[in-house]
């Protein structure tokens, strides 16, 4: 067993995991990044990467039936769905140097690829080695979860650490969730030529505002995805040689689907089995390691970042994660997470993103909000790209600080990069109002929202002095 004694010792190398390694490596830190599996964790192997690239060739599948409305005679798309996953694979592999052992190990990261475990509370074991190091993060991220349904174990199933190495089209794909991984893949598969079934418990999208989500959800639908939301799964088993068929429970009854492939997509669960953290004393549960504000767990030796950290699980997060780590660890210097200026984006079509407080919480933590919204169909751009479905809509405070912001509709992932940050700089409408929006751009629809708030505030006093003098003079 061979000793290593570095000043920081980072568990996981994905998102979270590379940032503080390299950023340990960069202030001259001894660090040793230790990894089970790929370099590059779920993100670029088996989650946004993969995913976006499938979405993107969906789309193009997509565009090319679209033209009729620009007077271009639509096309049907010929789909080699075996070159649409080669397509993936070249994502992959033009993103992976940037995550490589190679790269790391020329940055001065000691790179142990094998599986990580506490032995004590300052000591982890990996293969042959024995770290001790004055800091560990862990990073670990999450795996899919997969939920205790009768038969799933009798059955092949898919998740989305499996299904992007599919190189034959489903010919029907039922997906158990209706969540952003989900509806994302569903959508895709469906235009790329699969007929595809959503079995979702709750609501479809159910995270985002409802009033957002019913664009995604219509155009879907629209689009030939049976979603069914508010339906329990409550059997699976195998039909013929390589199909499924799935038992399912709603308002008016049971009934079963017959597919050829099952994709469960119903949430996240992290990674901590193999970690042994009850013998370094880190509390835990079944959402993750259990931390404080400064992402510190309760050995204080050790941080947790990312989905292993039981908040919102998203790629960004676990870099936000990293550099509130970095702060603490090489900078010396206050670092608190704060959720409320993390953004969202799910990337079906339309898009839906989200920063900052909803209406409903917002009401809950504020005496006196506004709803500020405009439409995309009010847009110039939008109505010159046909693109007007969706909607603006900012949740203000009584002084027109912005709480919140949500859209759904064309680009709304890159949209939403303005708004936060306008949460995280505390703006209100007076600044939003007051920029200059470059003409004619989808954008403009953020200002022509925060503009209706002076209609609704200079409109009181109005009505206020018109009752006044009816009151003196009628």
């Amino acid at each position: 067993m061979t000793l290593l004694t570095p000043d920081i010792c980072v568990i996981g190398a994905g998102s979270g995991g590379l940032s503080v390694a390299a950023a340990a490596a960069a202030f001259g830190v001894p660090v040793v990044l230790v990894e089970r599996g790929k370099m590059g964790g779920d993100c670029l192997n088996y989650g946004c990467v993969p995913s976006k690239a499938l979405i993107a060739a969906g789309k193009q599948a997509h565009l090319m039936q679209g033209g009729a409305a620009f007077g271009i005679a639509p096309a049907e798309a010929e789909v080699n769905f075996r070159q649409v996953m080669k397509h993936v694979e070249a994502t992959i592999a033009a993103i992976a140097p940037n995550d490589s052992v190679e790269r790391f190990t020329a940055l001065g990261v000691q790179v142990i690829q094998e599986e990580a475990r506490f032995k004590d509370g300052r000591t982890v074991i990996a293969g042959d080695y024995e770290i001790r190091a004055r800091r560990f993060v862990i990073a670990t991220g999450s795996s899919p979860l997969v939920p205790p349904i009768q038969g799933v174990d009798d059955v092949p199933y898919l998740t989305n650490e499996t299904i992007f190495s599919q190189t034959r089209r489903p010919a029907h794909l039922i997906v158990v969730g209706g969540g952003p991984i989900g509806m994302e893949l569903a959508q895709a598969h469906r235009r790329l030529g699969s007929e595809v079934t959503v079995v979702e418990a709750l609501a479809a999208l159910g995270k985002d505002d409802p009033e957002l989500t019913a664009f995604a959800l219509r155009n879907i639908r629209s689009e030939g995805v049976n979603v069914l939301e508010h339906t329990k799964v409550t059997q699976v088993e195998k039909r013929g040689r390589s199909g499924v068929r799935v038992h399912v429970e709603d308002t008016d009854g049971t009934r079963s689907i017959d597919g050829s492939h099952l994709l469960i997509a119903a949430g996240r669960t992290p990674n901590t089995a193999s970690l042994e953290l009850d013998r370094a004393g880190i509390q835990h549960d079944r959402r993750g390691i259990k931390v404080s504000d400064k992402l510190r767990t309760s050995n204080r030796r050790v941080y947790a970042i990312g989905d292993v950290a039981g908040g919102l699980q998203f790629t960004h997060v676990a870099g936000y994660h990293a550099g509130l780590v970095i702060r603490a660890l090489l900078l010396r210097l206050p670092a608190r997470e704060d959720r409320n200026i993390i953004p969202w984006a799910t990337y079906t079509d339309p898009e839906i993103a989200h920063v900052g407080l909803n209406e409903e919480e917002a009401r809950k933590s504020h005496r006196k909000i506004s709803i500020l919204r405009w439409p995309y169909c009010e847009n110039d751009r939008a109505q010159a790209e046909r693109k007007t479905e969706g909607l603006i809509k900012l949740v203000t405070d009584r002084k027109g600080r912005i709480l919140g912001a949500s859209i759904a509709g064309a680009n709304a992932g890159e949209m939403i990069n303005f708004w936060a940050l306008a949460i995280s700089r505390k703006l209100g409408v007076r600044d939003i109002a007051g920029y200059v929006s470059p003409y004619p751009t989808m954008t403009e629809i953020g200002k022509r929202a925060a503009i209706t708030y002076f209609t609704e505030t200079t409109r009181k006093p109005l009505v206020r002095a018109v009752v006044r003098f009816l009151r003196r003079f009628g």
